[in-house]
């Protein structure tokens, strides 16, 4: 039986009809679940607990004194001729996420606890407690708020402002899930001891109703406090001897023996204003939760006499937490990469300049109108960036300099340009649809259908873009998707097969997008580009086709290739979302000229897995991204998808089909 299944086009943002298999989202779901890493997870399933389920499984005799329920917990029922005969003694469960409570545990043991375990049963886990540490971080915070940009111009300096709702806004409501270990500790000042907040006994009557706990502290430092970095760990036993941490490297028991973790990681919260502490001055920080959220608050006095506790979760008020996400936040907020579209906007701009921005939520209109442009319109596609634009330039006294369209780019009309021709084309690129590097090549059909909109010598920028790669060797991150084979006695074989015929499926084969500084590996080969795009020209009407090979230069263990753009704005400026590499050849990002912890670039990473370390390798690589022209009636699209890695003839090819 076939389905028609929607999906939205990166491409050209519209939503397209594939007919697919049935079995189409179980394909998908199978293959990025990342079962493997947990299983990896060796504080997670540890060896008493096999020992002690292989003894429990021979001492019941096995298959046929096990029984699966496959239904959600909330609809099993009891009884003679229920799906049990009668309450359990023992609760074995894992509901958790790196939230704790955000996959519904709370709700799910409320219910097991009244209609499934008898009381004073004993469950496993024993006992969760949540942490957290109060600290101040400029990088941290420019992943909530928008900064005030300087720009300076021929008529002094300029400063673009945020509107005051977006600066008075509490945020998006969500928990930012991080690898903390990657953070640079220069980039945080800690305010606060780790601090516990909450526990919850699993074998005891747990409620989901919202709940708040209050910590008091003396602030280690006089600062500002603006996020909260939280973890949890849980204990097996009643007596607390076997623990499961979530820690950190800096607060974890024995740094020296943290497991590496995806599937659990730590979290960022943003406190709901910054507000200055004073270091010896105590004060309450207190955790809020309801039956899925956890939310942070500090209060000068405790909870219990001051009745200023959030009643409910934060939630976005401004449109700016709606729009852009934490990353699109940092990268905004780069001063750096800001001044590069200066100078190269510098380079282009006449007193006579029509500049049209065609990038979502961006910025470039205002920085094109305080350089000299003469005129500006920028398209905002949806209603939310539509409404967050016209904010941000009333709050820079913009609101009748700048044109603002609310359409899409390719309906455009000489009308709506007040019949004026565009002279500067303008992007960052960056589309709230895009997820992979390449999706952002939408510019290009953009710049193609507003063909006849621009002017003679019209400039367009970015001028041409390239995609790069390089083979890696990940430290961690090949966990995902490596073999388990057997995992503390237990064969799971059938699992591995499982996901590998999963990967095999068209849309799991697409490569997957991650922040690469959250995991680090090590260069196996010379970055080598791939393709190029040049915007100047429309989009051809034959595909762009790519195919090479990539020599490895050093002994590793292959576990994929990473993937990026770079956008060449002028010939002499290039904004990369791409990497560098230390004197170790760890690769790191680089977002324009800032390496480090990054800012908002996505990096492509084909699925990667653990193969054998060889002397001498190469990656065989074919791109094809199919572009056609554009037109009302048919849509261009983009496709890129990966098979596994296969071994080919002499000397060891690695091949990677990308289609």
């Amino acid at each position: 039986m076939k389905v028609f299944c929607g999906r939205a086009n990166p491409t050209t943002g519209s939503v397209e009809w594939l007919e697919e298999d049935e079995h189409y989202d179980y394909h998908q779901e199978i293959a990025r679940s990342s079962y493997a890493d947990m299983l990896h997870d060796k504080d997670r399933v540890f060896k008493p607990m096999a020992d002690a389920a292989v003894k429990i499984v021979e001492k019941n005799g096995f298959s046929d004194k096990i029984k699966i329920i496959n239904k959600h917990s909330t609809e099993v029922t009891m009884g003679p001729d229920g799906d049990m005969p009668c309450r359990a003694n023992i609760l074995i469960t894992e509901l958790f996420d790196t939230e704790l409570i955000g996959e519904g545990a709370l709700p799910s043991y409320e219910h097991a606890h009244r209609h499934l375990v008898q009381e004073n049963c004993e469950a496993v886990p024993h006992r969760a407690t949540v942490y957290a540490q109060l600290v101040e971080s400029r990088r941290m915070w420019s992943w909530n708020k928008l900064f005030p940009i300087p720009v300076h111009t021929s008529c002094g300096e300029q400063v673009i402002v945020p509107h005051l709702e977006l600066e008075r806004c509490p945020g998006a409501p969500s928990v930012y899930d991080i690898q903390l270990n990657q953070v640079s500790s220069a980039d945080f000042t800690v305010l606060s001891d780790v601090l516990p907040m909450f526990s919850v006994d699993f074998s005891k009557q747990v409620s989901s109703s919202a709940a708040c706990h209050s910590r008091q502290f003396e602030p280690l430092a006089s600062g500002r406090a603006q996020v909260v970095l939280s973890w949890w760990d849980i204990e097996m036993d009643p007596e607390g001897k076997i623990k499961c941490s979530m820690a950190p490297f800096w607060a974890h028991s024995d740094p020296e023996e943290l497991q590496w973790r995806d599937h659990w990681m730590q979290c960022v919260y943003f406190l709901p204003q910054e507000e200055p502490v004073v270091q010896g001055s105590s004060i309450y920080l207190v955790a809020h939760h309801d039956d899925y959220c956890v939310w942070y608050s500090l209060q000068r006095t405790s909870p219990e006499k001051d009745r200023r506790v959030y009643p409910a979760r934060p939630v976005c008020d401004c449109q700016a937490h709606l729009l852009w996400n934490r990353p699109r936040f940092g990268e905004i907020n780069d001063q750096d990469r800001t001044d590069q579209y200066i100078q190269a906007l510098r380079t282009v701009l006449k007193p006579d300049s029509v500049c049209l921005c065609v990038s979502d939520g961006s910025l470039l209109s205002l920085l094109a109108h305080h350089l000299g442009a003469e005129q500006v319109f920028t398209v905002e596609s949806s209603a939310a960036s539509h409404r967050l634009m016209k904010k941000i330039f009333k709050a820079n006294h913009l609101e009748d300099k700048i044109n603002i369209i609310e359409k899409r780019p390719e309906l455009l009309t000489s009308a709506d340009l007040e019949g004026k021709k565009i002279s500067l084309l303008l992007g960052e690129p960056f589309f709230t649809t895009s997820l992979l590097p390449w999706h952002n090549l939408y510019f290009w059909y953009v710049r193609t259908a507003v063909d006849q909109h621009l002017g003679p010598g019209a400039v367009v920028m970015p001028q041409t873009a390239s995609l790069h790669t390089v083979v890696v060797e990940f430290r961690d991150l090949w966990r995902i998707r490596s073999p388990c084979g057997d995992c503390e006695g237990f064969d799971v074989h059938i699992m591995d097969d499982m996901i590998k015929r999963a990967l095999d499926f068209r849309e799991s084969k697409e490569a997957e997008p991650h922040p690469l500084w959250e995991y680090p590996c090590r260069c196996l080969s010379e970055p080598q580009q791939i393709l190029t795009f040049d915007f100047r020209q429309p989009v051809p009407p034959h595909l762009i086709h790519a195919e090479g090979s990539i020599e490895l230069r050093r002994p590793g263990r292959s576990h994929g290739a990473v993937l990026w753009m770079e956008y060449h704005l002028t010939p002499d400026s290039t904004v990369s979302t791409g990497l560098l590499k230390s004197a170790e050849d760890k690769v790191v990002l680089c977002t324009g000229t800032v390496a480090g912890t990054p800012t908002a670039s996505r990096q492509c990473i084909s699925s990667p897995r653990r193969t054998p370390e060889r002397r001498w390798a190469a990656l065989r690589l074919s791109v094809t991204p199919w572009i056609s022209t554009p037109t009302l009636e048919t849509s261009p699209w983009i496709s890129h998808s990966q098979t596994p890695w296969t071994m080919g003839s002499d000397p060891h090819l690695l091949r990677n089909k990308v289609a």
